[in-house]
This record gives C-alpha cells, structure tokens and sequence, in this order.
C-alpha cells in the first residue's frame, strides 16, 4: 500500500467520527514548567488541554531527586539531623522533630520538660514561618505584590529567634535525641549601625532586642496579632483575590480523604485532623488551642485556614513563651550515650575529650526494632518510619512527606478548571520539592 493510500484512509476513518476529529482538532498538550515558580523549578505538569480548560494534568516528579533516605541510612543517627532540615526548607524543625522522636522512641529516652517546652515553641515558630512563606509567595503567584514585603517583614524577626539559638537562619539542627542542642539564649543579637539602621531607626529596630530571647518573642507574640490584621486588609476581602480563589480547587471531605491528605487539606474541607490534638506529642497536650477549618474545601478556604492558624500558633509560643520564664532547668537528657560533655568537662577529663570525639563520629548504636513518629508539620503530617538492626546507622530510613500525597491529587481536582486556576492551585498545596521528590 503506497503512503498516499495510508493517508487518505486515516482521514476517513477519522472524517466517519466528527467528534474524533474535533477532539483531534481542539486538544493540545502544554509543558507547565519545569520553570514554574511556584514549585521552584522542579515540578513539570504536562497539561492536555481544551483551549483554555484543563483536560488532564500529569504531574512528573524526579528533577529534584537528592536521596536523603539512602543518605541517612550511610551516616551515623546523630550525623543525619541536618538532612532533615533540608527536606522542606519552609519547616526546618518540624521535619527535625520527628526524626529525634523515631530515635527516642526506639531508645526509650524522653527529652526534658523544659526542652519539650521549647520543641513546641519552636515548632510553632516554624508553622508561622511557613505561612508567611505561603501568604507572600501565594501573593506573588496570583499577582499580589505588597503582601509579599509584608509577610517578610515578620519572617526576618523570627528567624533572627533561629539564629539566636541555632547559628543559622533556616537549616538550624538544633535537635537532638534527648533535648535540644542549648537552652535559649540571654541575650539577642542587635542591629548595627550601617546606612540603613542608624541614629534613631537604629534605637527603634534595636527596642525589641534588649533582653533575652524570650523577652524578644513575648514582645513578637503581642504585636504579631495586629500584623497578621494588615494581611487580612490586603486580601481577604480583595476582590481580585477572591475571584481567583473562591470556588477555585475544591477539595471534597471524602476525596480529602481518599488521597490521604492532611494539615491544610484537609481541615480546609472541614475535616477537624490534626495530630497535635488527636496524638498530642511534646507539650502539645499543656497548651490551648483551636483547630481552625473550612467549609467549602477551596483555596480561599485554605487561605483562611492558614491566616487562622497563624493566630492560634501565636497563641501557643506566648504559653510556651511564659512557663519557659518561670520555669529553668536542663534541656538534654543526663544520658551520656546521647548526651555530649560540656566544654568545662572536656577540658578537664581526658575521658570526657575522649567521649566527645567518640560521639561525634561514631554515634551511638540503637537498640534493633522499628517505629514510626509523625509531627503535624505545617503542611501536613510529616512521618518518619525507622528501621535498626542495633547498629550506630539507621538500617531503614522512609519519610512520609504530606506533599507528595497532595500533588498526586492535582488531576483530579484541577480538571475542568482553566489554565491560571492551576498557578493558584499549586500554591494553595503549599508544595517545597525538597521532602516530595526525596
């Protein structure tokens, strides 16, 4: 058969079903990404679309990938905190939580009151960071500008609390099985005059910082309210902001429930989950909050849900804030398979030198047995599976991260929407690609 043959009856056996051919006609597929912000440059959708109507979207993962649980099973338990900081950059010590407590639960060691104290607080700290995160970077996405600098305004004060405690700003490692590397410091960093911060502004930026940490963030947990009241200004009631998020990406309860979803996702459809209530861990089960949810189950439902949880975690650091001021005392277990000497011992004891060296780079061997510890992170439940076989290295490391199992249900809710309902989409899953493509 000649090739012109072949053509002419493809084009009739397409021309006997008119519907094929305006399908044929009217269907095309876009590369959404890998480019797109909002997932930073590693999330591509490959779009089947009907003019401006999503038809199909298939999310690829894999641009990403980085190997942390392989990593962590080749190091040391101690040696692989850092890894978990650097899986959602947005959740530094959530993601560090339930590693420490898969370790403390094999080990049977429990941290300290007062170090419980501050894993809740900071905990806390960090699920304010991520919304600010998500406020202004959901802003942009949809083209609001000034809530970007806003949000920012209030993320640069918190983590100037990471440094003061950890060193660093975002991957801070700062716990550790059995407690927390320090206690809080008593004195906070200061602004130094430069030309941006002197003579005056220079006093007023500085007001905050004359005392301890914890005086720092009690002034933070007053003033923190009337903040999160501009942002409200900027959009909750914006119509340009409502049209593009009301009725948008509507998440039943039952399909919530069907992929697994959790945080955000799943309050944002009226679904009142959250493991700080329901499996209280650190000192979750001390303090009072409320679970905000939704009821529509769209973006502008998560909005609202974030915005209202950012006022119930300030709730909790002001509670956290006011018994760590009453109430010293040690923050690491005085268990010296986990616990380094102090500087004072090693210089005084060979043995405590010796101990040291030994700890940090041999580690400590975990009795065999397996377990699982989850943390509500700030985008959904973050789990850590551990397997040991009662050496210094985890024989099995699997991390649960919430993302993944929000974008796998990006097709089944973006279908029928038009191509910019999936830019508010993406933001309103609240995705970081470091802990979905591990």
């Amino acid at each position: 058969m000649s090739p012109d043959t072949t053509i002419r009856q493809a084009g009739q056996s397409l021309a006997s079903n008119p519907a094929e051919v305006r399908q044929e006609i009217r269907n095309y597929t876009m590369n959404f990404g890998p480019q797109h912000p909002a997932a930073h440059g590693v999330l591509r959708l490959i779009l089947e679309m009907d003019g401006e109507t999503i038809v199909r979207a298939d999310p690829h993962v894999g641009l990403l990938h980085r190997g942390t649980e392989k990593l962590a099973e080749s190091k040391p338990f101690n040696q692989s905190i850092g890894y978990m900081d650097r899986l959602d950059y947005c959740s530094m010590m959530c993601n560090e939580h339930a590693y420490v407590r898969a370790i403390e639960s094999l080990m049977g060691i429990e941290a300290p009151e007062r170090a419980q104290y501050i894993r809740t607080m900071f905990d806390e700290i960090t699920r304010i960071l991520n919304h600010l995160m998500w406020i202004g970077a959901g802003g942009l996405d949809l083209g609001a500008m000034a809530v970007f600098l806003y949000a920012f305004r209030e993320r640069e004060e918190l983590m100037d609390a990471y440094e003061a405690v950890s060193g660093a700003r975002m991957h801070a490692t700062y716990y550790r099985p059995g407690g927390v590397y320090r206690d809080l410091p008593g004195r906070m960093p200061k602004y130094r005059e430069s030309p941006w911060h002197k003579g005056a502004k220079l006093k007023r930026f500085n007001e905050a910082r004359e005392g301890s940490l914890l005086d720092f963030l009690d002034n933070f947990t007053r003033e923190f309210p009337k903040r999160v009241d501009e942002y409200e200004t900027l959009l909750t009631e914006n119509r340009i902001w409502k049209q593009r998020t009301v009725g948008i990406g509507v998440v039943t309860p039952e399909q919530a429930r069907a992929w697994g979803m959790t945080g955000v996702m799943l309050r944002g459809s009226g679904i009142a989950w959250d493991l700080r209530k329901k499996q209280p861990y650190a000192k979750y089960g001390a303090v009072d909050f409320d679970i905000p949810v939704g009821t529509e189950g769209d973006c502008y439902d998560r909005y609202l849900v974030r915005v209202a949880e950012m006022r119930q975690s300030n709730r909790i650091v002001a509670q956290c804030v006011a018994w760590l001021k009453a109430n010293p005392g040690p923050v690491m277990v005085q268990n010296f398979k986990v616990a380094p000497p102090s500087r004072e011992e090693m210089k005084n004891d060979m043995e405590a030198l010796i101990h040291h060296f030994k700890l940090f780079s041999e580690g400590y061997c975990v009795p065999a047995g397996e377990t699982y510890a989850a943390v509500e992170a700030p985008k959904g439940e973050f789990g850590c599976y551990l397997v040991s076989d009662g050496a210094n290295k985890p024989f099995r490391v699997h991390l649960r991260a919430p993302g993944f199992a929000h974008l796998s249900s990006m097709d089944a809710i973006v279908r029928g929407h038009m191509l910019s309902d999936v830019v508010a989409m993406i933001g309103t899953y609240d995705l970081v690609f470091g802990e979905v493509d591990r």
